[in-house]
């Protein structure tokens, strides 16, 4: 009897290269979905008791495919949908082997599945549920406690991005030269804000969850291996490889947020590092730069530096400008703000940092008044430092980061 780990660990690699077979062949997205989920959940059942088939791919294709032949069957129009399913309808052997004709059976739909879920037309809150439901192979409910939503919120979610889809007749197909363009920045857009959200996570006990980091840096990798020459695919992989090299050192043994400059460096995952080096000194040079590439050339800096004082803090600044060229925005300022400080001195920092006041966009996070504090501090304004943490700590939900903001005020003293 093989472990429950190692079933789930399966059936969660193979869910998106099932769901994608059964679309392709039966065309409806939403139906298929709940087939796929019907399969997966008998496979847990009967690999347990019986250990997985030869073919395990084969298995869930064929079960699905079969819950999707007895729905045609019993929904309304019964002679359309009995006959619709008598033409469709493949021998057990066919099952087994492929899901079409003319695919063959190591063929993986997992990347058109993939930028379907990441359509345009898709919000990017439905976008990733609908990814991390359909092709991460997570639950309904793993991905609400990620967000912190009801588990019907994020079910209702999902149900309109399958919808959605449906309704716009968008085909199950990889996107054409045309296409790819738009629908490559959706992909590239989505997994950032999936590994964004499992790095820092903006609400909750944890500072962060490893497995929408993982699953995103999967996902990213998968995209990679398929578009090689796409720089700004190659560049998301080195950010998102670069960033998570330090996640090991972030936290303290009790979970509380550990700041970059106080961090463990020999914690670093220097295997991570060396790959997102090589792919980001690969891709360079190759096409315009873009907006992935510049962050994981900064990642780079920082991670190669053997502390915060050898930091090669002007090159940093320089690459956050060039940034705010190609991509410009109040989270880019804010940290070339923080950046400049380290090169021209605390005041210039808190100059920079003094054009986003009126800027709207930054009155939903908490970053401006804490980077404000940790400026302040650094010009030695102790009470203006202390009240800015304090604003800080109170406009942030998540719980490390409220508590690494508050022992900060305390550290400053009452005044």
């Amino acid at each position: 009897m093989p472990p429950t780990s190692s079933v789930e660990d399966l059936l969660r690699e193979l869910a998106p290269q099932v769901l994608g077979a059964v679309v392709r062949r039966h065309g409806d997205f939403d139906a298929s979905e709940d087939a796929v989920q019907e399969a997966l959940l008998a496979a847990v059942v009967q690999w347990r008791e019986e250990g997985v088939p030869e073919d395990p791919r084969g298995w869930l294709i064929r079960v699905a495919s079969r819950r999707m032949i007895d729905q045609f069957r019993s929904e309304g129009a019964r002679r359309r949908r009995e006959e619709l399913a008598a033409v469709r309808a493949p021998t057990d052997s066919q099952l087994a082997r492929a899901v079409d004709d003319d695919v063959a059976p190591d063929h993986d739909d997992t990347l058109t599945l993939l930028f379907l879920c990441c359509h345009p037309v898709l919000t990017p809150a439905s976008a990733i549920a609908l990814t991390l439901r359909a092709v991460g192979g997570l639950t309904t409910g793993e991905i609400a406690k990620a967000f912190l939503v009801p588990e019907a919120t994020m079910a209702q979610r999902i149900s309109r991005a399958k919808q959605r889809i449906k309704t716009s007749g968008i085909p199950f197909q990889m996107p054409t030269d045309d296409e790819r363009g738009e629908r490559l920045d959706a992909v590239l857009h989505v997994l950032y804000l999936i590994f964004n959200e499992g790095y820092t996570a903006t609400a909750g006990t944890a500072l962060s969850r490893a497995d929408l980091t993982s699953e995103a840096i999967r996902l990213a990798r998968m995209l990679h291996e398929s578009v090689p020459n796409e720089a700004e695919a190659a560049g998301l992989l080195a950010l998102m490889l670069l960033t998570d090299a330090r996640r090991a050192a972030r936290t303290d043994a009790d979970g509380w947020l550990v700041s970059l400059a106080e961090q463990r460096r020999d914690l670093w995952d220097r295997a991570r590092i060396e790959e997102g080096v090589a792919l980001l000194t690969r891709t360079l040079g190759t096409a315009p730069v873009g907006l992935y590439q510049l962050q994981a050339a900064i990642a780079a800096v920082h991670d190669e530096a053997p502390g915060t004082e050898e930091t090669d803090w002007p090159q940093i600044v320089a690459l956050y400008e060039v940034l705010e060229q190609v991509a410009p925005g109040p989270m880019v300022t804010l940290n070339r703000a923080a950046a400049v400080a380290m090169v021209h001195g605390p005041r210039a920092g808190l100059a920079l940092l003094g054009t986003l006041d009126g800027d709207e966009r930054m009155t939903q996070t908490h970053r401006l008044e804490a980077v404000r504090g940790h400026l302040l501090e650094l010009a030695g304004d102790v009470n203006g430092a202390r009240e800015a943490y304090q604003k800080a700590a109170k406009m942030t939900a998540s719980v490390p980061e409220r508590h690494y903001l508050t022992l900060k005020a305390a550290h400053l003293g009452a005044g």
